[in-house]
């Protein structure tokens, strides 16, 4: 039996795409997968995961970033302020600073395989991969928003993030303020305590801190990360190892 070209275009299409469409749609079949919806604007989501590292198109996620982190910080504060309505400013503050930092996020874009969908140039980033993801998914949450609007973002954010992915109240329950832990501690033994700033290096598309934890003149701990803030806490959390703090 002879089968006409017609036939098998009309029953087996994907045979006769061009690999640029095969391309497009296994691309929209991954948004899809992580999104649970089908994109409206594709051009959107490519954007979001197409880091500055990629020097042959002066576009990159930034801008899609800047957006996402606010309908994040959007998002989770309303969703703590509904499930903890006796908590006070400060505990609802702290959580949401833990659920939308880059730690949080970056794990958070590898468990729903946006790792997997990143445009970068290994060379250009130098190894410094701990954030990009995370900020991926900023950006890849500002596409959200701009597609399909506040509400499908905010199902999103919900069902796909705090959700599945984050044991809620085990996470923002457990205390990683190493800092605030460090601090008390010398403040109760009598330590001289003092945070150094030893190292800022800034690069093209991200800067680098190093901080030293100092307790009686000496160092006890010492931490990287992408702010002040965030190498104090890496180098408190060493320091509270050293000496068993809780």
């Amino acid at each position: 039996m002879k089968i006409s070209v017609v036939y098998v275009k009309k029953f087996f299409p994907s045979l006769f795409l061009s690999k640029k469409h095969k391309q497009t749609q296994k691309f929209r079949e991954s948004i899809t997968i992580i999104t649970k919806f089908s994109p409206s604007n594709l051009s959107l989501y490519k954007l979001a995961l197409q880091h500055s590292s990629i020097k042959n198109n002066q576009e990159s996620n930034e801008r899609l970033e800047f957006l996402g982190d606010a309908v994040l910080s959007m998002v989770t504060g309303e969703y703590l302020f509904k499930k903890y309505p006796y908590r006070n400013e400060g505990f609802l503050t702290e959580a949401r600073s833990k659920i939308v930092n880059r730690e949080t996020l970056n794990d958070l874009a590898r468990k729903i395989g946006m790792d997997k969908l990143v445009n970068y140039d290994t060379r250009a980033v130098h190894g410094k991969l701990r954030f990009i993801y995370g900020n991926a998914l900023e950006a890849f949450t500002g596409a959200v928003y701009l597609d399909q609007g506040y509400k499908t973002s905010q199902q999103f954010i919900i069902d796909e993030m705090l959700t599945i992915h984050i044991d809620l109240e085990t996470f923002i329950e457990t205390t990683t303020n190493y800092k605030s832990k460090i601090v008390e501690w010398a403040h109760q033994n009598g330590k001289e305590l003092k945070f150094a700033l030893i190292n800022k290096a800034s690069h093209k598309s991200f800067r680098t801190f190093t901080a030293q934890v100092i307790i009686n003149e000496k160092v006890m701990g010492e931490g990287n990360g992408e702010t002040k803030k965030k190498a104090e806490q890496t180098a408190s959390e060493q320091a509270c190892r050293c000496f068993n703090v809780h």
